[in-house]
């Protein structure tokens, strides 16, 4: 869990790979959805264009179909899901369980530099930055050489419309979360964002007792 832009990506793929999971990221299955102009996906963009979130009914939807496939059958890792109490509530709904919540902490002014220099690769979702992770050329992908893209939701002031969505409708899932680890029905872990990302995941892999 944790604001846009908070990092969340690049730590769920760190996680991933030590404990060989599937990443599920909600982002990367919109923009396919909108990269191949489905009805969903026409939803999705106007939605993310105005720096609004995605209904819970079509996120849940995506996301019962996907921990369906075979590689989700020994775990799997939610990157920014759920977002709503109603999302959570729906995971608990279909039985679905979580073992672990993890809050990356970043300050709003921090956030929107970093997306302001934020860059995507719009086919596979893959995200470079122009200071802190920048392609091998610029504005080219590094591994097919496709332009890159600043999206629309990264721009100022539409992040700060994104903040506002996230403490409005995430910040109280917080609240859930904790109350459920206080009953020991999950571990939830709080790191600060603001590190270098490998000092970030170096205190995620502590706090789990890697």
């Amino acid at each position: 869990m944790g604001p846009p832009g908070a990092g969340k990506g690049t730590q769920a793929e760190v996680l991933c790979k030590n404990f060989n999971l599937p990443h599920i990221s909600t982002g990367n299955m919109l923009r396919e959805a909108i990269q191949y102009g489905t009805q969903l996906g026409r939803q999705a963009k106007k939605l993310m264009d105005d720096g609004i979130l995605v209904s819970d009914e079509v996120i849940v939807s995506l996301v019962v179909e996907r921990i369906k496939q075979e590689d989700c059958k020994s775990g799997f890792l939610f990157d920014g899901y759920p977002r709503t109490i109603p999302q959570a509530e729906a995971l608990d709904q279909k039985s679905i369980g979580i073992d672990a919540v993890i809050e990356i902490d970043v300050p709003d002014r921090e956030i929107i530099k970093r997306m302001a220099g934020r860059r995507v690769h719009l086919g596979s979702g893959r995200n470079y930055h122009v200071v802190f992770n920048p392609p091998k050329i610029v504005d080219k992908d590094d591994q097919t050489g496709e332009p890159l893209i600043q999206r629309e939701d990264d721009k100022p002031d539409t992040v700060k419309d994104r903040l506002d969505v996230y403490r409005t409708q995430t910040q109280p899932l917080i609240n859930f979360y904790i109350e459920k680890s206080d009953k020991g029905e999950l571990t939830y872990i709080k790191v600060s964002g603001s590190d270098l990302p490998n000092l970030v995941s170096k205190n995620i892999l502590e706090k789990l007792k890697v």
